[in-house]
């Protein structure tokens, strides 16, 4: 049975991703979008049932680009009953534009390097944090149908005001790609000199850049649409910049130590799915660059009943291999290690303080 008739306006990457994982979930999927190539893509892979309107639809979703998601939603709006949500990363101008109980903006945290609908998959949003952001006149009804169909796409729904959303994005994602561009761009222009530059580019420098691959076309919208927050953070990265350049200028190893170990701190205490009350440990392996290491890796920990609660690859700076760093319970990190040692790796644990 089909759980109804759902809308995707706009199937590029996000819009088709979406698509695909309604319809894995049984809905009946329109789509819409200006781009007949990217329909009849988005047709063939399996992203949409039908292309167009129907004669209304309990859901919709706008997918379109930034500077054209108030229009859309208002559209959809005319041309449904159902709920309306977006996928736009800036928030505050759309929620002021849009005075409609039944729209509950949206914005799931994830992507692609991959762009357009080929690269969209069913399974993007499986462990993605995804916003809503209701205006305070939010119809309730309209607001859990939304929550309840993200969340059946694997999503972990968050709650925030328009404009708090638009400030904490422009600090975790907004700045984050503007600073791997610029890193980008001025070891490109550096290369000009010095012709080996880009080819020592490897372990840390490619995973702080690996943003910068990512569709160019969206981010004038963004950065238009959400500039003063991003303009505000920028200046704070900037200062912090100038303190961390006089630290070294003055040799400052005490404070320049001060300052490695507070980050190292929060870097390893970011969010994981692990429940409040476990006490967790990081296990670092070092592996080779060779296919199947994560997955060899992951089902031995699934064969002695380890649960890993989260799990990054850091690149070794040679670019040989790297470390693969698995964060679990334990009281259960000593089993992991032993099996891990039996298959000759070289495991090291730390306790992981939250």
């Amino acid at each position: 049975m089909s759980q109804g008739r759902a809308v995707v306006v706009g199937t590029g990457l996000i819009g088709g991703s979406v698509g695909a994982a309604l319809r894995a979930e049984d809905w009946t999927v329109y789509g819409v979008d200006t781009d007949e190539t990217s329909l009849t893509r988005a047709m063939a892979i399996g992203a949409i049932d039908h292309v167009g309107w129907p004669d209304d639809a309990d859901f919709t979703v706008v997918a379109t680009p930034a500077l054209s998601i108030t229009d859309a939603v208002k559209d959809a709006l005319t041309r449904t009953s159902g709920p309306v949500t977006d996928v736009g990363s800036v928030k505050a101008e759309i929620a002021e534009a849009i005075v409609d109980p039944r729209f509950i903006g949206g914005h799931p945290m994830a992507g692609s390097e991959q762009e357009g609908v080929e690269g969209a998959r069913a399974d993007l949003f499986h462990g993605a944090t995804w916003v809503l952001t209701p205006r305070a006149d939010a119809d309730d009804a309209a607001f859990a149908t939304v929550r309840s169909v993200i969340t059946s796409l694997g999503a972990e729904v968050v709650t925030l005001d328009p404009a708090q959303h638009d400030r904490l994005v422009a600090m975790v994602s907004h700045v984050p790609h503007l600073t791997a561009v610029t890193l980008m761009r001025l070891a490109d222009e550096r290369s000009d000199q010095h012709r080996v530059l880009l080819r020592l580019a490897a372990g840390g420098f490619r995973d702080m850049t690996r943003i910068a691959s990512g569709h160019p076309g969206i981010w004038p919208d963004i950065c238009a649409a959400n500039a003063e927050a991003i303009v505000e953070v920028l200046g704070d990265l900037v200062a912090a910049l100038e303190e961390m350049r006089a630290v070294v200028a003055d040799n400052d190893a005490e404070r320049l130590l001060d300052m490695l170990r507070a980050a190292q701190r929060a870097r390893v205490n970011l969010p994981t799915t692990a429940p409040a009350d476990v006490e967790l440990s990081v296990v670092r392996v070092p592996v080779f660059d060779r296919p199947g290491e994560i997955a060899r890796i992951t089902r031995l920990a699934t064969d002695i009943d380890v649960n890993i609660y989260d799990l990054e690859i850091a690149h070794s700076v040679e670019g040989l291999g790297g470390v693969l760093v698995l964060v679990v319970e334990s009281r259960l990190a000593e089993r992991l290690l032993g099996a891990l040692m039996a298959h000759e790796y070289r495991p090291s644990i730390r306790s992981l303080l939250r």
